[in-house]
């Protein structure tokens, strides 16, 4: 008999969604605007905190596109952007025609490395080239050095773009993540956090960049009783239906946190006894992460010469998935040609590294197939 598949990270619904789903129904609101739209606004405003003002988006990637926009990005330019990411985080740059500039990560987050940055933006600079904005990003939920990266992009006049996707609730110095930016980034796609189906944000510092961001993301359609366009737009906004799920799934998104937090602990538990095995954890209480993927990290030469992908094809034939840690942009043949500042940090973390099922909705059924994969594997 065929074993129920063990996602890495699956949807989990709370239970409410389809109340808001019903209600856009009921009133007829299912174009891109509506009540859950601007209710799952004003949900996340109060949550992230910080006077934030929140613009809900088609996806994540259309967020970072507009915030590189509102940040006068254009063809021709440089963003600098953390290697060890999602494709997402760098692909925008080239929708703009800017040219990406790729740094390394450091060891204690796996994010952007202050010292690569610094290193990386006075050697643009000394080839005339001063980058128009930096993307750093929040990975797998464990915030970057903020401190840090913030003083060197203030040093340089530099804007920064907060990619918080993956860090909805994550928090450094008990300030949530997303709010550290000139403009942060969320996303809601089906193996966040939180989900509605597809979807994202946009978090501003002003209510007029919140109205210049969904003037972009409606088509940019100028003030006129027809259809009139001075500026390019995007058709990046989200639905009132998507924003419904995206409410009921606010009500349940502490819950859903400390459920992942478990199961990291859990995952720390189980490793701590084992040598050659390293989870991916706060370097201090200064970080609180979501723990929106738990990652490990194998070293081969004290584990008998096993390495990460024989652990994945391992899990694997039980019907359970996990995966490689990002492979960095600066590996990818689409940014064969973008610089790259650092050492091999990130590709080390890659080769070596494995997200193993985090999701908030598993169960002790699913944990015991899980570490029945592990008990053979580093017998």
């Amino acid at each position: 008999m065929n074993l129920p598949k063990i996602w890495l990270s699956s949807p989990h619904m709370g239970g409410t969604e389809l109340n808001y789903i019903h209600e856009a129904f009921d009133s007829n609101w299912v174009a891109p605007l509506g009540p859950n739209v601007s209710g799952f606004e004003t949900d996340l405003e109060k949550y992230i905190g910080q006077n934030s003002q929140v613009a809900a988006l088609s996806s994540g990637t259309a967020a970072i596109h507009l915030g590189l926009i509102l940040l006068g990005v254009s063809a021709g330019d440089e963003v600098i952007c953390q290697s060890f990411t999602f494709s997402a985080s760098a692909n925008p740059i080239l929708y703009q025609g800017a040219l990406p500039v790729f740094v390394d990560s450091e060891p204690d987050t796996w994010n952007i490395c202050p010292k690569a940055l610094e290193e990386a933006i006075q050697d643009r600079i000394a080839k005339g080239k001063k980058p128009k904005a930096i993307i750093g990003v929040h990975l797998y939920g464990m915030p970057f050095k903020v401190d840090e990266i913030q003083a060197i992009a203030q040093r340089y006049d530099i804007p920064l773009l907060e990619d918080s996707a993956e860090a909805l609730g994550s928090t450094y110095k008990g300030q949530k993540c997303g709010t550290f930016g000139d403009f942060g980034v969320l996303s809601f796609n089906g193996n966040k956090i939180i989900t509605t189906s597809g979807g994202g944000a946009l978090v501003c510092k002003t209510k007029e960049l919140k109205d210049k961001t969904i003037f972009f993301s409606t088509q940019s359609r100028d003030a006129a009783p027809h259809y009139q366009h001075s500026e390019i737009g995007y058709n990046y906004r989200l639905s009132n239906i998507s924003a419904g799920i995206g409410r009921g799934q606010m009500e349940v998104l502490d819950e859903h946190i400390g459920l992942r937090r478990a199961m990291h602990q859990w995952y720390q538990d189980y490793f701590k006894n084992i040598d050659g095995v390293r989870v991916f954890t706060e370097p201090s209480a200064d970080y609180y992460s979501n723990h929106w993927l738990t990652s490990i990290v194998i070293d081969p030469e004290k584990c008998g010469g096993k390495n990460r992908e024989d652990l994945r094809l391992a899990l694997e034939a039980e019907n359970i998935e996990s995966r490689p840690l990002w492979k960095p942009m600066h590996l990818q043949p689409i940014f064969a040609q973008a610089p790259y500042y650092g050492s091999q940090v990130a590709e080390n973390l890659f080769s070596n590294g494995l997200c193993l099922p985090s999701g908030s909705n598993l169960t002790q059924e699913d944990r015991n197939r899980i570490s029945s994969v592990f008990n053979i594997f580093f017998k």
